[in-house]
This record gives structure tokens, C-alpha cells and sequence, in this order.
């Protein structure tokens, strides 16, 4: 399903899951002036069509820990970017993965605890991988902004 699918109804649910993915299937329903059933159909169908693929956990330190967002550059030989890419998508840690055009064919996001994790993660997972030819890494300090969703 894409977005010329899409109808007006669709829209604004999506709309207003981008605002607020808890809402509740009522406090949608009252919106956009469907039945709770009706939603969750919506719902189900835009997730089954692609149109909704995940929904995603923010992890706050302050809130859970000594847990930190970490991001890496992979280049990685071309003849092993599958195998690598397939083995840090196993990880549970990992939360995105792209392959990506220049030097750095990998950029991936993880959730990790300071220090000892994030050192194992490196050290015993990431660099024993076949092909990794240069790693850099870098901490998320803090979100500035974030786009949930798209413009349809």
C-alpha cells in the first residue's frame, strides 16, 4: 500500500498516531469519527499494506538506566556486507541498520549500556565480524528533533 491509497480517514489516523502513538483506539474513533472496530481495522490493514511498519521505543537514561544511544560507521568489504549486516540484525541491541552509499557502506543504531556493554558489544561482537575493515562510533548526547512518521 502507498500513500495514493490512502484516503482522508486514513490520513488522519496516521496523522494522529505520528502525535501520539499511545492514544487510545477510542480517542481516535472520536476523531475521526469512526467506531472503535473500524479503527482498529485501519489500523491493522495500514500496518499489514507496510503503510505502518514499526513502532518504536524511545529509551531516556534518566528513565531506564545507564542506557545510551550509540551510532557506528561500518566499512566493511563488499564481499562480506551481507554476512555482516545479517549477523548485527540478529543483535538485540540494534535498533536500525542502513547500507549506505561513500566510505562507510553500514550505519547502525544501538541501544547499550555504559561502559562494560558497549565495550563487549565492540570488542566481542562488531569486531570479530569478517570484512570489517574501519568502525566509528559515536554517542547521542541528546534529541534535538525527531520526525515521526512521513508526510503522505
Amino acid at each position: 500500500m502507498n500513500s495514493k491509497g490512502l484516503d482522508h480517514v486514513d490520513q488522519q489516523i496516521l496523522n494522529l498516531l505520528v502525535e501520539n502513538a499511545r492514544a487510545s483506539l477510542i480517542e481516535i474513533a472520536e476523531q475521526v469519527g469512526l467506531s472503535r472496530a473500524a479503527v482498529k481495522n485501519r489500523i491493522d490493514a495500514l500496518e499489514k499494506g507496510g503503510v505502518i511498519e514499526q513502532y518504536t521505543v524511545v529509551l531516556d537514561p534518566e528513565k531506564v538506566g545507564r542506557n545510551v544511544s550509540v551510532f557506528f560507521d561500518i566499512r566493511v568489504s563488499p564481499s562480506c556486507l551481507h554476512q555482516v549486516a545479517d549477523a548485527l540484525a540478529a543483535e538485540e541491541a540494534v535498533t536500525d541498520m542502513y547500507l549506505m552509499t561513500g566510505e562507510s557502506k553500514l550505519h547502525v543504531h544501538a541501544v547499550l549500556e555504559m561502559n562494560q556493554d558497549l565495550e563487549r558489544f565492540v570488542l566481542e561482537k562488531l569486531y570479530p565480524l569478517p570484512g570489517i575493515e574501519h568502525v566509528s562510533s559515536e554517542l547521542i548526547i541528546s534529541r534535538l528533533k525527531t520526525r515521526k512518521g512521513m508526510r503522505i
